[in-house]
């Protein structure tokens, strides 16, 4: 048996790609980039916004500016472990722009997630996404990660919408505040001993 020969999960996958996933990409406002970098555990999971011409401000004297997917948060390691199975949630309800579902939670099934590219994202998986790889950043407990995340999954889309507006569209400080907050709201303060409770009962 070939080693290096493709499993026939991911000639599947490679298909499915091609067909149903990467005709969407060129317009998709947000991408999840599955990834690899040099000084972090493989793979990387990073959000990115695509900004267009119009929008960008690094466009002064080109002749015809592309648009360009600018990173807005990443997620690997052991946080990346404990949200995988609420990304896949997430990704499973992703549609296309006929409301067909695109079946984007396969890309990240399996013991080690051996997908490496963009999927698109719908404007509820993008909100709550990025609620998840922002309110995540700098709390070492897994366990408050874990409830952000599960509690984030269960915000209807207009909520998750709303509170990504409250951390992104304020202003600097404005921003830190609503951050913080949220990581209190949603998981509790450092060593709460409520918190394995509470994730036990959304598990």
């Amino acid at each position: 048996m070939n080693k290096n020969r493709p499993s026939k999960k991911l000639i599947q996958q490679q298909k499915h790609y091609n067909k149903f996933v990467k005709p969407q990409l060129s317009k998709a406002p947000w991408v999840l980039r599955i990834t690899e970098h040099k000084d972090k555990p493989l793979p990387v999971f990073v959000i990115k916004q695509r900004i267009h011409p119009d929008q960008r401000t690094d466009a002064n004297g080109l002749i015809a500016p592309r648009s360009v997917l600018v990173e807005k948060g990443l997620v690997y390691g052991p946080t990346q472990k404990r949200c995988l199975p609420v990304l896949r949630t997430i990704l499973a309800r992703v549609t296309d722009h006929r409301d067909i579902p695109m079946e984007l939670q396969q890309y990240l099934n399996g013991p080690r997630v051996e997908f490496r590219g963009n999927l698109p994202l719908d404007d509820e998986a993008v909100y709550k996404v990025a609620l998840i790889f922002k309110l995540q950043e700098r709390i070492k407990e897994l366990d408050r990660v874990e409830l952000i995340a599960r509690r984030v999954e269960r915000f209807t889309r207009e909520e998750a919408g709303y509170w990504f507006s409250r951390m992104s569209t304020y202003g600097d400080a404005a921003n830190r505040w609503a951050m913080a907050g949220m990581k209190i709201m949603l998981s509790g303060h450092p060593k709460d001993p409520n918190v394995e409770a509470m994730l036990n009962e959304l598990r």
